[in-house]
């Protein structure tokens, strides 16, 4: 009898299959960096850029999309920089509103007092209810009008990118989504100071004011300080309350959007695990005092991590398709924003001086 050779593999060819898959998966794992390294760049740019005077009041994530846009229409977006781009839209973007929970802490939010988060709780509610209800009276598609309400109720285009995790619209409407928000969270932030001479609004009422209605968080900064210290102080405590109000936003559109609805595509987005994971953050920042210096620094990573999603963003947007839905969208936003101002400064009136 032949004595077998115990050398002899078992299963010839293991080694070489087992080599490929690992050749291939670390192709797979390192195809995204060309693209991530785009959107960081753009970011740089967008940061770089709001040094030129006069550019400074526009966010970097307003100026990241901006750029992107302008390369993927005016260049074409380079198809080695595909894997990176939509890493940047889902990974990037959800670690990055994450981070936003290190923002707020339950003592900040405590600042504004009942009666003030009252009145952005009712502010951002009726404020989402009537833009989706007049989008559907003006025809816009459900999708854009949920992101012009998301941004529009609570905090700008942080808001859009984040509800579009639920919500699954086109590039291009979460594109025009951030357009409104933009052009009209300006205009806000420049006519609020005169706006409140004529209203005569005290410091605390004209912050909560800029707070609850003014779409971005550095125009509610850059509004609310134009009043003086503490009307600035209060409303960027206001914003940020309002911003904690994105989860259980996000909750809610999930929770409609597994349901379904008449006329609309019935899907199934997967849970929400980034919102667990902002809400834990809030929680940590309430806890555990973080030095105001690391504060900042995370404050600065998050900025920089939303400019590089809204950088890809901008890589997949199409201006064609932007100008084909028309003038309706932009009324949609016009209106909401008066309403969001409106309604919130007679909500203050009201029970707040």
């Amino acid at each position: 009898m032949e004595a077998v050779s115990s050398a002899a593999p078992a299963y010839p060819g293991t080694a070489p299959s087992f080599r490929s898959r690992a050749l291939r998966s670390l192709r797979g794992g390192l195809a995204p960096l060309p693209g991530v390294a785009l959107t960081a760049a753009i970011a740089a740019a967008a940061f770089a850029l709001r040094q030129i005077p006069g550019v400074g009041a526009l966010s970097p994530m307003i100026l990241a999309i901006l750029i992107g846009v302008g390369v993927r229409n005016g260049f074409g977006a380079p198809a080695w920089a595909a894997p990176g781009v939509a890493f940047s839209l889902r990974k990037i973007l959800r670690f990055a509103i994450v981070l936003l929970g290190l923002q707020l802490s339950a003592a900040q939010i405590a600042d504004v007092g009942v009666a003030g988060l009252a009145i952005i709780a009712a502010t951002l509610v009726a404020t989402f209810l009537f833009t989706t209800g007049l989008g559907r009276a003006l025809g816009v598609d459900a999708k854009l009008a949920r992101l012009i309400a998301a941004g529009t109720s609570i905090c700008g285009a942080s808001a859009v990118v984040a509800a579009n995790a639920i919500t699954r619209a086109r590039d291009e409407d979460v594109a025009y989504a951030i357009a409104c928000v933009t052009v009209f969270g300006t205009l806000a932030m420049v006519s609020y100071p005169a706006l409140a001479d004529l209203a005569r609004l005290g410091p605390r009422a004209y912050g909560l004011w800029a707070g609850a209605s003014i779409h971005e968080v550095a125009q509610v900064i850059a509004a609310s300080f134009q009043h003086g210290r503490e009307a600035g102080d209060f409303g960027a405590v206001a914003k940020l309350s309002r911003v904690m109000l994105l989860a259980p936003t996000l909750l809610t559109l999930a929770f409609a959007a597994r349901r379904g609805g008449r006329g609309e595509e019935k899907f199934s987005p997967p849970f929400p695990w980034f919102v667990i994971g902002f809400l834990a953050l809030v929680g940590v920042g309430s806890l555990v005092a973080i030095p105001p210096d690391a504060k900042a620094a995370i404050a600065t990573t998050t900025t920089v991590l939303l400019s590089m999603a809204l950088a890809a963003m901008g890589l997949e947007t199409d201006v064609a398709a932007l100008r084909a839905k028309g003038l309706r969208p932009l009324a949609l936003g016009f209106a909401a924003s008066v309403f969001v101002s409106g309604f919130s400064l007679a909500l203050i009136e009201a029970f707040f001086r």
